[in-house]
């Protein structure tokens, strides 16, 4: 029996129009299952659900929606279900990183990154897990970041309300496995390191000091390469994972252990 086997499930996933959520998207078709893929931009996911299509030719349904509106993610879950008809895995991938510190933000940053980073977890999950009781089976993987337990002390990096959502959504996984296991729902998150996509591509990227200096610091020597996340997102999402809840991988080649 293959473990890491999705065919037949359904999933997904949030953020999808770039970035680690498309990677994480071909992760889930190149295993098997038909994908569901969510974001604000319906071009880039009509884009990416073309090539999921042409490259492993299974069902792949791409739909707009703003993760902060309950409304959207009240329909788009229905337009989900209502052409798979079951639900089986949820990738809330979807995250905004705001530079500031508590002093020099705003009310409606801290506001923006919380609506984005913690609330859109909480309306996907709000109409997801009806379907998945119903089934007694869902899998869900939130993607934090290694910034949930480690932060940045230069101030051109700092970013106070990304290191504070991404703790919450830490502790919103661990509510939510204790509550959902004994509905064979297992909820753990992810902790991405530097990779590049369109949050960092303009920011991180582009300073030669802090990636001369994240380099030296790694142990392995190196930002994160694309699709290295969808291991561990793939395993958490697949019955190889299924008596783990509450765990959070991170993905960083060992940087916040030095």
């Amino acid at each position: 029996m293959n473990l890491f086997d999705l065919t037949g499930k359904v999933a997904i996933v949030t953020g999808a129009s770039g970035g680690l959520g498309a990677d994480a998207a071909r992760a889930y078709a190149e295993a098997g299952a038909d994908v569901a893929i969510l974001a604000r931009r319906k071009d880039r996911l009509e884009e990416l659900a073309q090539e999921l299509i042409t490259n492993f030719g299974h069902k792949v349904l791409a739909v707009q929606c703003d993760v902060t509106k309950e409304e959207s993610t009240k329909s788009a879950v229905a337009e989900v279900f209502q052409t798979f008809g079951h639900l089986d895995i949820l990738l809330n991938n979807a995250g905004v990183a705001l530079h500031g510190t508590v002093e020099s933000m705003s009310a409606d940053e801290w506001q923006k990154a919380f609506d984005t980073n913690v609330m859109g977890i909480v309306n996907m999950c709000k109409y997801v897990l009806p379907h998945m009781k119903d089934k007694n089976y869902g899998k869900i993987v939130n993607t934090a970041s290694v910034n949930a337990i480690i932060a940045d002390k230069e101030l051109a990096l700092v970013r106070h309300s990304y290191n504070t959502t991404k703790a919450a959504v830490r502790g919103l996984t661990m509510a939510m496995a204790a509550t959902y296991m004994q509905n064979g729902i297992t909820v753990n998150s992810v902790g991405p390191g530097l990779f590049e996509s369109e949050m960092t591509v303009d920011t991180l990227f582009k300073s030669e000091a802090f990636l001369e200096m994240y380099n030296h610091n790694s142990p392995a020597g190196r930002p994160g390469n694309r699709g290295e996340c969808n291991g561990a997102i793939i395993f958490l999402s697949s019955d190889a994972s299924s008596y783990i809840t509450s765990q959070h991988i991170i993905i960083d080649g060992g940087t916040s252990i030095v």
